[in-house]
């Protein structure tokens, strides 16, 4: 299996201290990403959507656990049931505002990812089929921090 990367996404993050850690928390923080040029034809009617999905690689994620403790939480869970990205294959994805396209330059809100984080894909946001009413969210129903997170406004 090879994956290439088809672009770089840059940020105003730095180091993971300081990087808001979902989309939702990062209302308001802009980017940018710098498509390699053969994808241009690629961006083709892009831009009639308020928001993408990157698909992404977390080049500076730590080395794989297991078990991890969330930030929403003081309690271990199973790697699997959390967005950690210290993953046997450290994929990322986050559901970002995309405010414009330029060429092969793709301007972006509520960036959550390190710059220079490598882009492996970007796919259109679409409510009929990514937005789904659930009744249940594992531990995040009981979470003990960031309670806020874990309240009815991400359930329908």
């Amino acid at each position: 299996m090879t994956i290439r990367p088809i672009g770089v996404i840059h940020t105003p993050f730095t180091e993971p201290k300081g990087t808001p850690i979902q989309p939702s928390a990062a209302e308001g923080a802009e980017g940018w990403i710098v498509l390699d040029d053969k994808y241009l034809s690629a961006l083709r009617d892009l831009d009639g959507f308020d928001r993408v999905w990157l698909v992404y690689w977390f080049h500076c994620a730590g080395d794989v656990r297991l078990e991890v403790t969330p930030f929403l939480d003081d309690v271990t869970h199973g790697l699997f049931a959390t967005r950690a990205p210290c993953r046997p294959n450290p994929v990322g994805m986050s559901c970002v505002r995309l405010l414009g396209i330029k060429r092969n330059i793709l301007r972006i809100a509520d960036v959550d990812m390190l710059d220079g984080t490598p882009l492996l894909d970007i796919k259109p946001y679409a409510p009929r089929f990514d937005n789904y009413p659930v009744k249940r969210c594992g531990w995040l129903d009981r979470a003990k921090n960031g309670s806020h997170l874990a309240d009815e406004r991400f359930k329908e």
